[in-house]
């Protein structure tokens, strides 16, 4: 598993897909509120005059000098739930990002938030 330390030195680097594709850059990380563990990255991507950030999970990712590679295609990834570059992911969307990758979600007994921003 990748330490939150880790990423964040990586911020403004390259996000690539399995087979090397770059699907853009990282900008931020969102850590499982309850294991405190990074859980899904932001990754801003689009022209520069259009940009947005896309969410990514990082289950089973793996960095590399002046990369970080995810373990899905680029074409998921950029269909992926986004928001604005200056956005903030509303709790109430958080359930969309792990419906697009097909994973379980789970909000706390009270509708905690699954994901905090680091």
């Amino acid at each position: 598993m990748i330490q939150a330390a880790d990423i964040r030195e990586w911020r403004d680097h390259d996000v690539v897909d399995t087979k090397g594709h770059k699907i853009g850059v990282l900008e931020a990380i969102y850590v499982d509120t309850i294991t405190d563990e990074p859980a899904v990255a932001t990754v801003r991507t689009g022209l520069p005059t259009r940009q947005r950030l896309v969410f990514v999970p990082l289950d089973d990712s793996l960095l590399g000098p002046g990369y970080l590679r995810v373990s899905y295609p680029r074409k998921q990834v950029r269909k992926a739930p986004s928001i604005g570059t200056d956005g903030i992911l509303p709790a109430e969307e958080e359930a969309a990002i792990f419906q697009h990758y097909a994973m379980s979600y789970q909000p706390g007994s009270q509708g905690e938030r699954h994901l905090a921003r680091r």
